[in-house]
């Protein structure tokens, strides 16, 4: 009888199971990952759509639902625009500086201040839940009253803190200085500035673009794509699904515009996925190879052509070592910084490095020359990058033509790039910047970086 445990305590009241705790307040698991994906961009230089594939492969965010996964992407997208912003108000209200050693606090912080200034979430459940998330890290949970009152300083100066005076806040200075030095003060002022934007969707259409954008509620820009200001899902737009149109940045037609490849000719796309040139190219009419490294991109692009109903050969493999027989047209969009598309991707400014452009050149050069073999006399070559580091783009082709007499360039005209002559070069290049084509509304300005030259084998 010693041994059996007493149901009834002391004073004769059965002992009562200790309450289960209460579950976490809804949102709160969704900003501890949005705090968790930052802390891994800017720490370890992942990429913003490396994490969020490495979470749903370890299924990190298989317990939230889809409102739930776009809101964790538009707070570390927004936290990764406004960074510099966000960082110089938060050091407005920590006097002694962020704390060392203090776990997840600066992103949870971070997290915070993004939704007060710049999203639409209620101060409280900003404040609250960034709160929350802090106490939940045993490294940051002696900061959480520090976190509250930070917060709630950077909630009542909201207005004088979300518009610095600063152009190149958001911009790391080893970027700011390039462009400066590369494009003069006014352009890299006016490209730091358009990089704070919401960026601008893009679709390319089959056929009647003056319709689409009616039915779009969308409008038709010079260069023929439709530009829309719908926040809507994409997958629920009207012709979405009977593949009508795909999403593309204007800006990224162009180098299959200018391949301007026939009905019936043989074209290589070398760095295909997610497939948008590619099917530019199979809409024309042509025999459309498209090559890249990476299968798991290539389902993408698959799935699109499937949508398109567009025919096409899918190979997986490198570009370097890919045998075929020579081709009629090779399209050949380089790897690169993809400094010209931070509008839209905002990790790139915070994990690319100065070291990156030479590393990345280097592969560009030999894939230029793996392209230019790759040609039948008389083929054409359109040859193009994301970057607008001159290194990526005229630099490139100016070495090329050095060292390949047997290659000549073919002159872009305006007209063929909708009449956008100030993104002509005098030699015939395409160099577009972020601030070209300009909008009194943001939403329907700019174009992402890019550059683009057209090049031919000779006959012998």
């Amino acid at each position: 009888m010693n041994q059996i445990k007493k149901a009834f305590n002391p004073r004769g009241r059965r002992d009562r199971a200790e309450p289960p705790p209460p579950p976490p307040p809804p949102g709160l698991a969704a900003r501890a990952a949005a705090a968790a994906a930052l802390a891994d961009i800017l720490a370890n230089g992942h990429t913003l759509d490396e994490r969020f594939a490495a979470d749903l492969a370890a299924g990190r965010q298989q317990a939230f639902d889809p409102r739930d996964r776009a809101l964790i992407r538009s707070i570390v997208t927004t936290s990764l625009r406004r960074l510099g912003t966000i960082r110089a108000a938060l050091a407005q209200f920590l006097e002694g500086g962020m704390p060392k050693k203090a776990g997840s606090l600066e992103h949870c912080l971070i997290v915070g201040a993004a939704q007060l200034l710049f999203l639409d979430v209620p101060d409280h459940a900003a404040v609250d839940l960034a709160v929350r998330a802090v106490r939940a890290d045993p490294k940051a949970a002696p900061f959480a009253a520090l976190a509250n009152a930070v917060l709630r300083n950077v909630a009542r100066a909201r207005d004088e803190l979300r518009d610095p005076a600063d152009a190149f806040i958001d911009t790391p200075p080893w970027l700011a200085a390039r462009w400066k030095k590369n494009w003069g003060h006014d352009n890299a002022q006016a490209i730091a500035l358009m990089n704070r934007c919401e960026p601008t969707l893009d679709v390319t259409v089959r056929s009647d673009a003056a319709g689409w954008a009616e039915k779009l509620g969308g409008v038709v820009l010079p260069t023929g794509s439709v530009r829309l200001v719908t926040r809507d899902p994409i997958p629920e737009l009207a012709g979405y699904a009977d593949g009508q149109w795909w999403v593309q940045d204007a800006a990224a037609t162009f180098p299959a515009r200018l391949l301007a490849v026939r009905s019936g000719e043989r074209v290589v796309d070398l760095c295909a996925a997610p497939g948008g040139k590619a099917a530019q190219m199979a809409a024309a009419g042509a025999v459309v190879v498209a090559l890249d490294r990476s299968a798991e991109r290539l389902k993408r692009l698959a799935a699109n052509f499937e949508r398109l109903r567009l025919p096409v050969d899918i190979s997986v493999g490198d570009a370097l070592t890919f045998e075929a027989p020579p081709f009629d047209a090779v399209l050949l969009d380089a790897p690169c910084t993809a400094t010209g598309t931070i509008r839209r991707h905002p990790d790139v400014a915070w994990v690319k490095r100065v070291s990156d452009i030479t590393s990345l050149g280097a592969i560009q050069t030999r894939m230029l020359d793996r392209a230019c073999a790759m040609l039948k006399p008389g083929g054409r070559l359109v040859y193009s990058t994301c970057s607008i580091e001159p290194e990526e783009g005229e630099a490139q082709i100016a070495a090329l033509l050095r060292r390949n007499p047997d290659m000549a360039r073919v002159p872009v005209t305006a007209d063929e790039i909708g009449g956008l002559t100030d993104c002509v070069s005098e030699i015939g290049d395409v160099r577009i910047l972020p601030c070209n084509m300009p909008h009194e509304d943001p939403r329907l300005a700019g174009l992402d970086g890019f550059f683009a030259s057209r090049l031919m084998r000779k006959m012998r």
